[in-house]
């Protein structure tokens, strides 16, 4: 018998963790559940489990604490899914190690999508530490060494800090880059963290790579966040 991959569930309100554990239990997921903080953070060293989803409201710890502890000694993916939908949270949330943040009330299908990609992004690290040095998805290549782009077979001619961008964003694809994320990995802690910039070379990115620059088929605005390339496929 094949090993079930194993989620677990760290909400305490019983209706929620029910709906989502048989949601994984349906799609072949394991899924375990915690309903407090000092509960999970228990479980995970014995469980060790493949994904975690995480709530943040909890009652005996704030989930953005479990967050850190969880970071200071695992890499294992962790879904923020959360009724807090400020911008804020979201940006601490990914900042502090968050792979994904969904807001409730969620669907089942965005759940299930969002699970794939962190655990595919997680299985990729693993087996390939060092990153591929082309990446493809639907018609875009990147040739991280040559340094070339190009688009259904066209070649794109990028700046030098658009190429960056667009490097940075597909060696983290399917995770949300903070703003703030990007400019220190691009012009260093202590730039100023200007999102007009950043949005400005994104705009020219966007009209250079995309069919419709309105309906980005690539790259991906999380508002008020940052950004998100489309998972390798």
């Amino acid at each position: 018998m094949l090993n079930k991959i194993k989620i677990m569930i760290i909400e305490d309100e019983d209706a929620i963790s029910n709906f989502i554990a048989t949601t994984l239990k349906a799609n072949a997921y394991a899924p375990l559940v915690a309903k407090s903080a000092s509960e999970s953070l228990s479980m995970i060293p014995s469980h060790c489990p493949d994904l975690i989803l995480l709530d943040l409201g909890l009652p005996d710890m704030d989930g953005i604490e479990i967050l850190k502890k969880i970071r200071e000694w695992s890499a294992t993916p962790v879904i923020v899914v959360s009724a807090r939908g400020e911008e804020s949270d979201k940006v601490e949330a990914l900042d502090l190690g968050a792979d994904d943040y969904i807001a409730k009330p969620f669907g089942t299908s965005e759940l299930l999508a969002r699970i794939r990609t962190a655990l595919r992004h997680s299985m990729k690290n693993i087996s390939s530490p060092a990153v591929s040095d082309i990446f493809r998805t639907k018609g875009l290549v990147i040739d991280f060494d040559k340094r070339l782009v190009s688009v259904d077979g066209k070649d794109v001619h990028l700046t030098q800090i658009e190429f960056k961008i667009v490097s940075l964003l597909a060696k983290s694809a399917g995770r949300v880059l903070t703003y703030d994320f990007i400019i220190t990995e691009l012009w260093g802690p202590y730039a100023v963290k200007d999102n007009q910039i950043l949005r400005v070379n994104m705009a020219n990115i966007r009209r250079k790579l995309e069919k419709n620059p309105a309906s980005p088929e690539y790259i991906f605005t999380e508002v008020g966040v940052g950004y998100r390339m489309v998972d390798e496929s």
